[in-house]
Formats: structure tokens, C-alpha cells, sequence
């Protein structure tokens, strides 16, 4: 938590007496897992699963169309290349697998920042792809590149969030063709922890690339991931050139990729769970196995975004049992599989930053969380399915995720923690408020959350009676009136423009 937000806190609650100022903690770049992963399903069932996968790729096989580089890739190493439909025989796409890395390293502009995705770690990011966005005042309106600015200065701020992604809202006032640079440029100034980059076209992907080494240097990437594209099989079963081609690109240039199924029950997968987990598998393996005949080591993340729908309606339900029971199932065959693991966050179909989105979030991103994904998009600020962008749960999710963070930092049991020199001094029937061991831990015994309200009603009322969203709507104001912009070698900057610049005179303006 950073001084500034601590700052915020004490000013809130100025009326306390004798409050003494709550120490400077610096927050880590990402959290470094202590507690063990939760192992829902037993072996018979996992290996079904993976054996399920192994029949998707084998007998019926994967489609990869309007890519004939990626058909020539997968003929020249002995595929099974029909028409556009490609089969593996058992055991090969999870033998190219194997190059992956089960654990790397995303450098951040800041190295204090960098970030390690894999093993015992968790990366947190922000929601990702939302046309819209919504705050107290503004209400529900499509998003612009202020917007997108102002996100990435929030997101930048929040020290829960531990990367920033790249699409946090989709710049609808800029057109399609060139709004990538600007939300890539945005990441690379406003911004020094670490983020994606763009995916929808090939050439985009590139110009991502290009302006991550104006600012890393080229030498620099050859060698240490800096930028990774999040791609989206199109399920069931179809790897179409978006993926094949931002996976030239990013891992061709020694850069990451995550490849999320995204799988709605009954309609892009089918309605039992079993089988659109083993179906989720299938297609990350195909995106993995192509990756590292790309480039063998090039990082990559396996991502499962598997969600529940009401079938008298169609629309996507989330925070329910299935996709909770998928989070924990994918958790652990992509660690049998040995790469690391993306989920989504804290999800919600819910409209507003009310109680329906704080329960469905909660129960979505706990299950995230003890399934062990690495990497957790949408962990904060996604409302309405996806489709908004809202500023004040943005706050309100990142502040559960330092809840998350601490428990995920395990329970000490030193001797400080067994507390036995306060029983030594505490007499029966005594009380712990005032004793040595108290005081020297009170300041950072309990998470304290930084948007709760745990006051009684009458000092509530006296500071007028706010809720959460209020409370929220109040606190990233003020985040964005205290920040600060991370410094950039002005040289550096200067050729990220130049980039930037070249690149937009040679695009015409296009809304498609």
C-alpha cells in the first residue's frame, strides 16, 4: 500500500484521537504463494480429462483457418494436415509443450515491478476488452482514450494490481486502426509496471512490439519477455489467424502469448462441465504446441475462461458452481501440463457495483485463487459481463485483492506469531489492548482494508452516511489527483513518439 493511499486513510479519519501513523509497507510486484494449491478432482478423474483432450486433438481435430503459414508450420513437423482441420497423433502437442517455461519472468519498465508468472506466484491485472465504462457520475457510456488514460493512472496506482494488461476500456473515440498505439503508448508512459499488447491484427501485434523495444531496447527482447499478446480460441475447436499470427509475432520475437478458450456452456462447448474443462485443455495445448514450434521456450500461459449460461436466456452467468469447479480442475492439469495458468477474476453479470457483483466477483476470484492461476485477468473493475469498465469497483475489487494477498501469504508460526510473551504479561480474565506484544504489532496485524466502513453508525452518519460505491467513487479521484508519473528517459520517450508518429501516418483512419 503506498504512502499516498495511506495518507488518504488518515484523512478520512481525522476524528480518531492519539491515532498513531500507520508505518510505510512497500507492496511486492506480485504475490508469492505460501498456502497449497486446492486439488479438487482426484487422479482417475484428471486423467479422463486429459485423456478427453488427447481424443479432441487426435480424432477429431482443430481448425486453423485463413493462416496458410500455420497450416505449412504444422505439415512440416509431421501433422495430420487435411483441408484446414489438423489432428496430432496422442502425446505430440504435449510433448511440444514441454519447452514452455513452467515459470518466467515479465520485465516491467520499473525492474522493482517486474513480475514472475508461474510456480508459487500470482499476477494480478485489471478487466480487459470492455467497450464501456461506468462511474457514479458519468453513468454507463462508451469508453474514450481519456478514459483509458485515466485507468491506466489508476491501475498504476493501485499496488494490488500488479499489472496493468493493456484494453482496461476500449477507446471507442479513436479509430480502430490506430487506437492500439495510443493505448500502448498510454501503458508505456503512464504506467512502468508490466502490460499486454495488442492481438486483433497482425500488424498490430507488431507495431506493440515495435514500441515496447523503442522504449526496452531490441537487444534487451531478444532475450526477456517485456510484452505478451492474450489471445481467445474461437471454440469449439477453431484456432483461427488472430492466434496463429500474434503467435508469430510476439513469441517469434522472444515475447510471450496467453491463449484463453473462452467457453460458454451449452454453446461454445458443451453443457457438462467435464467436457468443456477437457475441451478448454484440448485447445490451449493446440495454441501452446504451435507457440513453441514458433519459438521453443517462448513463454506461454495456459488460460481457461469457462462460463455457465441460463439456458432460458443465453446470457453468460457468473460467480456459479461450474465455473468455480473449472477454476480449480484447469488449475491443476496446467500444472501436470507444466505451464502457467490464467484465469479470470472477479467476474460478475451484476450491472452495478452492488451486492450481486460482490458476491458472484468474490465466489469467482476465490476459486481463481486457491485453483492457482498465475496470471488473473479481470481481476478488478469488470461489470455487466464484460462489457463495462467500472471505475469505482475497479477500487473496490483491488481492495479485496490485498485480502486475497495476504492470505495467500499463509499463517506465520514464528514465536512472534505464537504470541507466548503476551500471555506472560496479559493476567486472566486481563485484556491484549495494551500490552508490548500488541503494540508491536497492532499497525500490521490485520489487513486494513482501505474502503470498508467499520465505524459505528453514529460516525457513519457523521461523515454522511456513504456507501460503498460513494466511498469508492471518492477514493480513485483522489488516486488520480495524487498521481504521479513515473519517470522516462526523455531520449526514450522522444523515439517512442517518433514510433508512434511514423506509424499512425502510414494507417488511414478505419472504424472496422
Amino acid at each position: 500500500m503506498s504512502g499516498k493511499e495511506n495518507l488518504t486513510k488518515r484523512q478520512g479519519r481525522s476524528n480518531r484521537p492519539n491515532r498513531r501513523e500507520r508505518p510505510q509497507i512497500a507492496a511486492p510486484a506480485y504475490i508469492k504463494r505460501k498456502v497449497p494449491f486446492y486439488e479438487y478432482l482426484d487422479e482417475e478423474g484428471l486423467v479422463k480429462l486429459e485423456e478427453q483432450a488427447d481424443w479432441l486433438i487426435q480424432e477429431i481435430g482443430f481448425e486453423f483457418r485463413d493462416d496458410e503459414k500455420a497450416l505449412a508450420i504444422w505439415k512440416a513437423v509431421g501433422a495430420d494436415v487435411d483441408g484446414t482441420r489438423v489432428k496430432l497423433p496422442t502425446g505430440m502437442a504435449r510433448d511440444l509443450c514441454k519447452t514452455a517455461p513452467s515459470q518466467f519472468t515479465q520485465h516491467a519498465r520499473n525492474p522493482a515491478k517486474s513480475v514472475e508468472i508461474g510456480g508459487n506466484n500470482q499476477v494480478y491485472a485489471p478487466v480487459y476488452g470492455s467497450p464501456f465504462v461506468r462511474d457514479l457520475e458519468g453513468g454507463r457510456r462508451y469508453g474514450t482514450m481519456e478514459d483509458h488514460e485515466k485507468l491506466v493512472k489508476i491501475c498504476n496506482s493501485l499496488d494490488s494490481l500488479h499489472h496493468t494488461g493493456l484494453v482496461i476500456c476500449e477507446p471507442c473515440d479513436v479509430p480502430v486502426s490506430k487506437r492500439h498505439l495510443d493505448m500502448v503508448y498510454n501503458q508505456l508512459v503512464y504506467n512502468d509496471k508490466p502490460f499486454l499488447g495488442a492481438i486483433t491484427e497482425m500488424s498490430r501485434a507488431q507495431d506493440s512490439v515495435d514500441l515496447a523495444k523503442a522504449v526496452f531496447g531490441e537487444d534487451f527482447m531478444q532475450d526477456h519477455c517485456v510484452i505478451m499478446g492474450n489471445v481467445n480460441t474461437n471454440s469449439p475447436l477453431l484456432i483461427d489467424k488472430v492466434v496463429t499470427q500474434a503467435a508469430q509475432v510476439y513469441c517469434g520475437a522472444g515475447q510471450g502469448l496467453i491463449a484463453a478458450p473462452f467457453i460458454l456452456g451449452g454453446a461454445m462447448g458443451p453443457v457438462t462441465t467435464a467436457a468443456a474443462i477437457a475441451q478448454a485443455l484440448a485447445e490451449a495445448m493446440m495454441v501452446c504446441a504451435f507457440t513453441q514450434l514458433i519459438r521453443p521456450g517462448a513463454p506461454f500461459v495456459l488460460g481457461n475462461f469457462l462460463s455457465s449460461m441460463s439456458l432460458k436466456s443465453g446470457a453468460p452467468t457468473f460467480g456459479m458452481p461450474e465455473p468455480v469447479m473449472s477454476n480449480f480442475v484447469i488449475g491443476q492439469l496446467a500444472r501436470r501440463l507444466g505451464v502457467p495458468l490464467r484465469c479470470g477474476g472477479s467476474l460478475t453479470a451484476s450491472k452495478l457495483p452492488d451486492a450481486q457483483s460482490a458476491s458472484e466477483s468474490a465466489d469467482s476470484m476465490m476459486s481463481t485463487v486457491l485453483g492457482g492461476a498465475h496470471f488473473v485477468l479481470h481481476a478488478a473493475g469488470w461489470l455487466e459481463g464484460g462489457l463495462v469498465t467500472s471505475y469505482e469497483k475497479m477500487v473496490q475489487d483491488t481492495d479485496r485483492l490485498g485480502g486475497y494477498q495476504r492470505l495467500m501469504g499463509g499463517l506465520p508460526m514464528d514465536d512472534n506469531a505464537l504470541a507466548r510473551s503476551a500471555y506472560e504479561e496479559v493476567e486472566p480474565a486481563g485484556h491484549f489492548l495494551g500490552c508490548s506484544h500488541t503494540m508491536a504489532n497492532y499497525e500490521t496485524a490485520f489487513y486494513d482494508s482501505a474502503l470498508s466502513d467499520s465505524e459505528n453508525v453514529e460516525q457513519w452518519e457523521e461523515k454522511g452516511g456513504k456507501d460503498s460505491a460513494q466511498r469508492a467513487y471518492e477514493r480513485w479521484n483522489q488516486i488520480l489527483k495524487d498521481y504521479e508519473q513515473p519517470p522516462l528517459d526523455q531520449g526514450i520517450h522522444e523515439a517512442l513518439i517518433e514510433t508512434m508518429t511514423k506509424r499512425k501516418a502510414e494507417l488511414p483512419d478505419a472504424w472496422y
